[in-house]
């Protein structure tokens, strides 16, 4: 989840020339960013199992498995106390650091109110809303009631060409199904919408979104290829060059990795 905020940091070059007040660089966040990635990648190793469960209690008294079970059960919880704790760091280390950059974001945004931002949710979802009540579909994702009829009736709009009601229904989309099965192709397509009504900028965010929210999902290298072809449409062509040179990086011998590498030579990219 976390290599999604690899380009957020992007976002916040969309509304001004300047990434941050404080003298950060871009290079700087997506430092602390790999920090917060290696942390993680550790985090996941530790919650993998490694086989079978080593403790033998064949051919020992009652009295002596007892002790044995009370040792491993001894021994267990203060491993998982460790675990839970590290992971309750990374969480509020990286939440304070999202939370930092969508106001810095908020600072750049001509149009954003610093007022409406809020508290930064918890990374891991802990505080989505599950408003609907959810339903099995048969690739094990969860879709909420009525949120595939209202996908599809936002895509409809979009392949009949009715670009602004498209964008107007995925936006809705995407504010109530926050978190679902299909957020991060509704902010793609969004997105193309967008791009339909020459609104490059908010093209950018809409695709950003998508990457961010769904950094392996099916459409997550055509977002990222697409965000860094806005950032170029944006002036942004620093940030292009880089975001687009993240997608054969990320997602070797995709379609997407191959029109990145056009995408580069065709706006100059060393």
């Amino acid at each position: 989840m976390l290599r999604a905020l690899s380009v957020l940091a992007c976002v916040g070059t969309l509304a001004g020339p300047a990434l941050a007040q404080d003298g950060q660089t871009l290079a700087d966040i997506r430092q602390e960013i790999q920090v917060l990635l290696v942390e993680v990648g550790r985090l996941k190793r530790e919650l993998s199992t490694t086989g079978a469960p080593q403790t033998s209690l064949t051919g020992t008294s009652a009295l002596e498995r007892i002790d044995a079970m009370e040792a491993e059960l001894r021994r267990l919880t203060s491993s998982t106390e460790e675990v839970e704790n590290r992971v309750n760091r990374v969480v509020s280390d990286g939440t304070n650091r999202l939370g930092d950059l969508r106001f810095r974001v908020c600072e750049l945004d001509d149009g954003c109110d610093l007022g409406s931002l809020g508290e930064t949710p918890p990374l891991g979802g802990v505080d989505v809303p599950t408003a609907a009540p959810a339903q099995n579909v048969t690739d094990g994702a969860q879709l909420a009631i009525g949120e595939q009829a209202d996908f599809d009736r936002a895509k409809e709009a979009l392949d009949s060409g009715s670009f602004r009601s498209a964008a107007d229904l995925f936006e809705t989309f995407t504010e109530t199904y926050t978190g679902g099965a299909l957020t991060g192709e509704a902010h793609f397509y969004r997105g193309q919408a967008l791009s339909e009504l020459g609104d490059d900028k908010a093209a950018a965010r809409a695709y950003l979104a998508s990457y961010s929210g769904s950094p392996d999902g099916a459409l997550a290298p055509d977002a990222l290829l697409q965000l860094g072809r806005k950032l170029d449409a944006v002036g942004q062509t620093a940030d292009a060059c880089a975001t687009l040179g993240e997608v054969p990086s990320l997602f070797p011998g995709s379609e997407a990795a191959a029109e990145s590498e056009t995408a580069r030579a065709s706006i100059g990219c060393q």
